[in-house]
């Protein structure tokens, strides 16, 4: 097995910080279970007092994945100990397409009464009126029904 690259030596005030969570009610399974990785990977508490465990042990203790115990100490040793514990942002989330004022035109616009013609507004006539009242430049149909489905709006 290779020598573990991110070694682990927790202060005493991030010990009991962390102590404080794997124990906590408030606090979700997936940082109970970080917290308690940190904790058998200290190196500076003795094995037989459940520190300085190795990956495999650690793992099969917790049922954990070993890679999961690998990545949660190179995650403390960069973003440091606390901050491991609390899931990070998404790096390729997607950037909305419509923000808040144009949403709430989009609403408006089918709140109002259908053009002439129309008995209902349709995904194609919003669209083009969007356009039209130069909201957006261009929209897809499907941007549109899923921010309908979103606000729980209704087509008429």
């Amino acid at each position: 097995m290779p020598a573990k690259q991110h070694i682990i030596t927790l202060t005493a005030q991030e010990r009991a910080e962390l102590e404080k969570v794997s124990q906590s009610n408030r606090r979700s399974v997936r940082e109970k279970t970080r917290a308690r990785l940190l904790l058998g990977s200290d190196t500076s508490v003795p094995r037989e007092k459940g520190g300085s465990q190795s990956d495999l042990e650690l793992a099969a203790h917790y049922k954990v994945n070993p890679l999961t115990v690998s990545k949660v100490r190179r995650r403390a040793h960069e973003r440091g100990v606390l901050a491991s514990l609390v899931r990070g942002e998404q790096q390729q989330r997607k950037a909305r397409k419509l923000d808040g004022e144009q949403e709430a035109q989009l609403v408006a616009v089918v709140c109002s009464t259908p053009p002439d013609g129309a008995a209902r507004w349709s995904l194609r006539l919003i669209r083009d009126r969007l356009i039209e009242m130069e909201v957006v430049e261009h929209i897809g149909l499907e941007t549109i029904r899923t921010t309908l489905k979103k606000t729980h709006s209704s087509r008429g």
